[in-house]
């Protein structure tokens, strides 16, 4: 009886003991621009640039058609 409750003690003990958890590990830092990353990146930038140009170019070419009548 005594090692039975002995053991569910120890059962117990170890069993609180583990309720803290650990914190969550520090967000990795941004890795730093390459030239290789800046190469494949500048045409992206470019090419969305040059999107807008096009978008906005159409926004005023179908507002001068509905100002026409047409």
């Amino acid at each position: 009886m005594r090692y039975s409750l002995l053991s569910w003690i120890l059962l117990l003990a170890a069993c609180g003991q583990s309720s803290s958890v650990p914190p969550p590990p520090p967000a990795p830092a941004p890795a730093p621009a390459t030239e290789l990353r800046d190469a494949v990146q500048a045409p992206l930038d470019r090419a969305r640039a040059v999107e807008q140009a096009v978008q906005d170019d159409a926004d005023h070419t179908r507002q001068a058609v509905e100002e026409a009548g047409g």
